[in-house]
């Protein structure tokens, strides 16, 4: 009795799609240790990274990207604040606004937490692997970002 290919196929495709998500969830746990995110909690740190991003927007932007309530995202905005992470402007097209932006020293902050990670993910390069299994990481990453795309 044999299988059908299909039923095979599935199951391998299955089967590297589990890997491949405890996988990568493995690498950003390793990464998130290499930046110091000193008491920030995850949402705060989402809020830095969308400004990062997207750059400047209100409060009830913010909410609305991050699927929250713009008091809940008050709160963190005030905090970040308080940190010297982010500062506000008027909106120059409604006065009642606030545009929230990084500091300069948040932006240093994001710098430095990029090339810490980056760092660690070279040395991991240059110490773990070979040359011919670093070629086949390339191609891998060529593949991870047509996924990421899809």
């Amino acid at each position: 009795m044999s299988l059908d290919p299909d039923q095979h196929d599935d199951t391998d495709a299955l089967a590297l799609a589990h890997d491949l998500r405890l996988v990568i969830g493995q690498l950003k746990r390793r990464l998130r240790e290499q930046a110091y995110l000193g008491d920030l909690t995850w949402s705060q740190v989402s809020v830095l990274g969308h400004l990062d991003r997207q750059g400047p927007a209100t409060v009830t932007a913010l909410a609305r990207a991050e699927g929250v309530r713009p008091q809940s995202m008050g709160a963190t905005v005030a905090v970040l604040e308080a940190a010297g992470l982010v500062g506000g402007a008027p909106d120059p097209d409604d006065g009642r606004q606030t545009i929230l932006s990084l500091t300069a020293a948040c932006r240093d902050l994001i710098k430095a937490g990029r090339a810490a990670r980056e760092d660690w993910l070279l040395r991991a390069i240059q110490t773990t692997l070979s040359a011919e299994e670093t070629a086949q990481l390339a191609g891998a990453v060529a593949l991870l970002k047509r996924l990421a795309a899809s």
